[in-house]
């Protein structure tokens, strides 16, 4: 069985995996089990952490624990984030038979049968190549994860990641045509790029090809792709390049995930953001202005150290600022070896109430473009029971008769607990 944790689970033959945290996570779970499965470890599990918060960390060791036992004769492989940063306690734990490191879990040699060093960790710091892996399918998923890119080279005061991941590291484009070609020739409808930066793609090879540039090739190089999406961009990031290709190449879905964080500059500037305010505001007009039908998200963080009401008031503001709906919004969490872990603290009872409200007011806006979308026409891709994505990335319910992979054109007729419906 395998269980692919994300924003949800499924279930499939084979070694079980779960995964938590981002998108580029989703897409190594994937690898993972394809080594596993060629290995024949069909009894492992595998748990793929996430170290972004403390709270990620505390999921993933629950799970450890659980799938312990309830399966006690299972082996159990830890690997991600969490474990690359602290190795020796998770080998520690009496749940788990292998700690696996972030550059070695995607090596298939790490999964071979004869292969039990029950510490396998590489120095991710002196890791300089990103290899592209040819994953067959995504357990009956319609959208499929591309990493283009690890790591990454800027040092946010707040972020432990790039210890966790190195620094950034880019796949030749013809190796991820390769990929995205197999995987629409397979029926995958969507591809999601994703990776640690993304518009930090290209800078580490030669001739520095930009994000926008990949996209562009990209969608000439696979005209049989219905729909292309980006996963987090960095708005001090993104070039010329894709503006243009934003403006003018509608298989390039009007979805964009911002990396914000904050909304006041004094925060953004203590964060060591490359960007400011109105950078973000900017960022999205400017997106808005050539494709007026684009939606914005934004990671945004509540209660980073010093902050005070009115910095705060102006995140909160900047929601309906730069007209905000998709919101990821995480408590700031000390991260042990950041420079932001030794600056003055905001109590938690303060954090958490800011996180409400935020979450408050991204639940409002996204109500608010929901509402605004009836009447209006939606190209859906299908996923399962009646379910699927439009271009946005909001849930449509269209009906039980259709097959996971089909997409449609739809009308929206209302909206109900959070879903568009179908006339």
């Amino acid at each position: 069985m395998t269980v692919t944790k994300s924003n949800g689970a499924e279930k499939t033959a084979g070694p079980q995996v779960v995964s938590f945290g981002c998108r580029l996570n989703t897409y190594e779970s994937a690898v993972m089990r394809d080594h596993a499965i060629a290995a024949g470890r069909h009894n492992t599990i595998i748990v793929n952490t996430c170290a972004v918060t403390q709270e990620a960390e505390r999921q993933g060791r629950q799970s450890l624990r659980r799938l312990r036992r309830d399966n006690p004769d299972a082996e159990i492989i830890a690997t991600g984030c969490a474990v690359q940063l602290s190795p020796q306690a998770y080998a520690d734990m009496p749940e788990i038979d292998r700690v696996i490191g972030n550059e070695d879990k995607m090596k298939a040699e790490s999964f071979a049968a004869d292969n039990n060093q029950p510490i396998l960790i590489s120095d991710i710091m002196t890791v300089r190549e990103t290899a592209s892996h040819m994953v067959e399918g995504f357990n009956g998923r319609t959208r499929a994860f591309v990493q283009i890119q690890q790591g990454c080279d800027h040092r946010c005061t707040f972020c432990i990641i790039p210890f966790a991941r190195g620094n950034n590291r880019s796949v030749p484009m013809g190796r991820l045509f390769e990929e995205i070609r197999e995987l629409v020739a397979i029926g995958h409808k969507e591809i999601v790029l994703t990776g640690v930066d993304i518009t930090g793609y290209g800078s580490d090879l030669p001739g520095q090809p930009t994000l926008g540039q990949l996209v562009r090739r990209l969608l000439a190089a696979v005209p049989d792709l219905p729909r292309l999406r980006l996963s987090s961009l960095d708005p001090a990031e993104a070039d010329e390049g894709l503006f243009h290709v934003i403006a003018n190449e509608p298989r390039l879905l009007p979805h964009f995930h911002i990396s914000a964080q904050a909304g006041d500059d004094l925060i953004l500037k203590r964060m060591k953001r490359r960007h400011l305010r109105q950078d973000i505001i900017s960022f999205c007009d400017r997106i808005r202005t050539a494709r007026p039908d684009a939606v914005f998200g934004a990671d945004i963080i509540a209660g980073f150290p010093t902050e005070t009401d009115a910095q705060f008031q102006n995140t909160l503001n900047l929601v309906a600022d730069a007209g905000l709906t998709h919101l990821h919004i995480f408590p700031y969490s000390i991260r042990t070896g950041t420079p932001a872990a030794r600056m003055p603290q905001v109590e938690k009872a303060v954090i958490k109430q800011r996180a409400a409200d935020l979450r408050a007011a991204g639940k409002s806006a996204m109500n608010t473009f929901l509402e605004s979308r009836v009447g209006s026409r939606a190209s859906v891709l299908m996923e399962d029971n009646g379910l699927g994505n439009s271009e946005h990335f909001v849930p449509v319910r269209v009906g039980p008769d259709l097959q996971p992979g089909a997409l449609i054109d739809v009308t929206i007729g209302a909206v109900q607990d959070g879903q568009l419906i179908a006339a």
